[in-house]
């Protein structure tokens, strides 16, 4: 009978709790609710987990602590969409309980379970029932029980737990109407699950291979240029890229950051450092690394030690660009200061150029196809060249992680305004004021934004029944802020009868957004039927090129 584990095994637990969730992502993708092409709550997860996989994979035999902080952080920088939040934030709860004890026992499981949901129903605003909340509460409601009825056994524990979420997860279309009438259980719930049961296999000696591969989804831009392309067209002032971990050995206080921060723009640029409880994350470019880690020491052991040559890599890029592409590798002006600066998500070459248009300084390419992480959230606030910066999410599913990163910003004031689509971001952008505060701002900027209906027309990528609609593979689906209001074969029809069910009687302008795969023609013979229906509303007929979406459409 094994009645404890220590960091080493819950190491190899979360890891291959990591893996099956990743073999299993597109099975639990397929669960979406609303059958779209892009249900991507497996994706989500997966990348995640999978952010906090890679530093926990890289270490050899750590201890309780620095486990759960490579866990904690890890998560909580890589999280995407809401299920991506929700998942980081059990994993948070949960290593709060777990990170002072060296060896794990049934008692201080049920704790951290306890602590794991606490933290995470806190983190969402309007907590919803039949989600993978629901399957984290009861998981940990069945393990209180255990620990409190004297079980001790940790096999027994684990898989009295498993079978009891699952019994949960069977439940969850009792409780979401939504969930029962598309015949599915809730797909965060089940990711989560799969987590719980890859994490249980390790537990009892299946052998599980280790080694974590790179996931990528999404990239932050300003321009259509990827990262590593804006590098090569720099000269390099710091030579070393610096990162390393140091592991406090007293507290460290706000004065001392600010020294260390201080310090590290003396020898160098590029600075982030983040402190959370013992530990601090440290990035600098400098000419002399050593310096950087010399002054390190003085607050503690440091770990996770990384240092590149930035000039060989911009020697190598630069070989191979062509003789045009050296001409034009030249050092950009940094972005001048302002006081206030904007982030937006977006897909699409049509609608980034009307973001840039209206003064947006920073476009994290990606949305309802490919949410991006809070990291992404964070790299980008750091290119923003203001004290304050607000970021326009433009998709439900990606306010969570902008929220959270406003939470783990320094030196910066984050406002996120919680725009769910993309017209309500272009509202939101349209009535910012630099005369007003910031106060006035937001609060004219959310206000507005609730004025704004919009409707997405995609394919459905299965049959289901929904919102009492019979949906079968392949139709076109309207879909506005509600639910699905439109669906059929006919892509002019089903998107003309949306913008009815759309339409109330103070609307005043309709904007159409065409997607990459509409004809320019097509989507003027949509304006010109649009015009003639509503003859005292204005009609916009703009080209955004998103994906996956053939036209996007806003009334107001």
């Amino acid at each position: 009978m094994v009645k404890t584990i220590d960091a080493e095994m819950l190491s190899k637990m979360f890891l291959a709790g990591a893996k099956n969730l990743e073999e299993k992502k597109e099975w639990i993708n397929e669960l979406n609710v609303f059958p779209v092409p892009d249900g991507d709550t497996g994706t989500n997860m997966t990348l995640t987990i999978m952010s906090a996989a890679k530093e926990v994979s890289a270490m050899e035999k750590p201890d309780m602590a620095v486990l759960c902080k490579a866990i904690s952080s890890g998560s909580l920088r890589g999280a995407r969409g809401n299920s991506g939040v929700i998942l980081s934030q059990l994993f948070r709860g949960f290593t709060k309980g777990v990170r002072e004890h060296e060896k794990l026992n049934t008692k201080i499981f049920a704790d951290a379970l306890e602590k794991a949901v606490e933290t995470a129903y806190k983190a969402v605003m309007k907590p919803k029932e039949g989600t993978i909340l629901t399957v984290a509460k009861g998981g940990a409601q069945k393990a209180r029980e255990l620990a409190d009825n004297g079980e001790e056994n940790l096999e027994t524990f684990f898989k009295e737990i498993i079978q009891y979420s699952d019994e949960v997860l069977e439940k969850t279309p009792e409780l979401l109407p939504v969930l029962k009438q598309a015949g599915v259980v809730d797909s965060g719930g089940q990711g989560l699950m799969q987590v719980l049961k890859g994490a249980y296999e390790a537990f009892l000696g299946k052998e599980v291979d280790f080694k974590v591969s790179n996931i990528t989804a999404g990239r932050t831009q300003t321009g259509m240029a990827s990262n590593i392309d804006v590098q090569a067209q720099m000269d390099i002032k710091f030579g070393y890229c610096t990162e390393f971990i140091i592991m406090l050995n007293r507290n460290f206080n706000i004065k001392q950051e600010m020294d260390f921060k201080a310090y590290l723009e003396s020898i160098g640029d590029s600075i982030v450092v983040v402190a959370d409880d013992d530990v601090v994350k440290v990035h600098v470019h400098t000419n002399d690394p050593g310096l950087a880690i010399q002054k390190a020491l003085k607050y503690g052991a440091l770990s996770n030690m990384k240092i590149d040559n930035m000039r060989l890599e911009h020697e190598e890029k630069l070989f191979k660009m062509s003789g045009k592409q050296k001409e034009e590798a030249v050092e950009e002006e940094p972005p001048q200061k302002k006081d206030v600066g904007f982030i937006a998500v977006s897909a699409g070459d049509g609608i980034q150029e009307i973001f840039k248009g209206l003064g947006i300084d920073y476009i994290i390419e990606g949305g309802q196809t490919m949410n991006p992480s809070t990291a992404d959230m964070l790299d980008a606030v750091e290119k923003v060249n203001a004290d304050t910066v607000y970021i326009l999410p433009n998709n439900k599913n990606i306010i969570l992680a902008a929220e959270q990163a406003a939470h783990m910003a320094e030196d910066k004031k984050i406002i996120v305004i919680p725009t769910k689509t993309v017209p309500q971001g272009i509202t939101a952008v349209i009535n910012f004021v630099p005369e007003l505060s910031m106060e006035e701002n937001t609060e004219t900027m959310i206000e507005e934004i609730k004025s704004v209906s919009t409707g997405q027309v995609t394919y459905a990528v299965r049959d289901t029944i929904i919102d009492d609609k019979e949906i079968k593979q392949g139709d076109y689906m309207g879909i506005g802020d509600s639910g699905i209001l439109s669906n059929g074969l006919d892509l002019l029809d089903v998107t003309f009868r949306m913008i009815e069910d759309m339409m109330e009687d103070d609307k005043e302008l309709i904007s159409i957004y065409y997607g990459s795969e509409v004809a320019e023609e097509t989507a003027e013979e949509l304006r010109e039927k649009v015009e003639a229906r509503y003859p005292k509303c204005d009609v916009e007929l703009q080209y955004g090129g998103q994906p996956i979406y053939y036209y996007i459409i806003s009334a107001e």
